[in-house]
């Protein structure tokens, strides 16, 4: 098994677990930032007017974006069974 697969198996790795987590954080990031700066404007300090929003955004982004998510993970889990060959050499 050669330094240059390993780096690029991690390295894969890496970019589908960005890929994952991004496509489900960015969106509750982005309705936290904006669930804040209504809180500031408002004055309204409630905990779960932060966490519903979040909650009910990853949930559709879950439903929205869930094929796309699946493909991408069995597409990487396709590639390590088809790598599994090379790594015995």
């Amino acid at each position: 098994m050669s330094p240059e697969l390993v780096m690029g198996l991690g390295q894969h790795a890496l970019e589908v677990t960005l890929i994952l987590m991004g496509v489900l954080l960015l969106p509750a990031l982005a309705v936290g930032l904006l669930v804040s700066v209504f809180q500031a404007a408002t004055q309204i300090n409630e905990a779960t007017l932060s966490f519903v929003p979040k909650l009910i955004v990853t949930a559709l982004t879950l439903i929205i974006a869930g094929p796309y998510l699946l493909q991408v993970l069995v597409d990487y889990t396709l590639q390590i069974f088809q790598t599994i060959p090379a790594l015995a050499q």
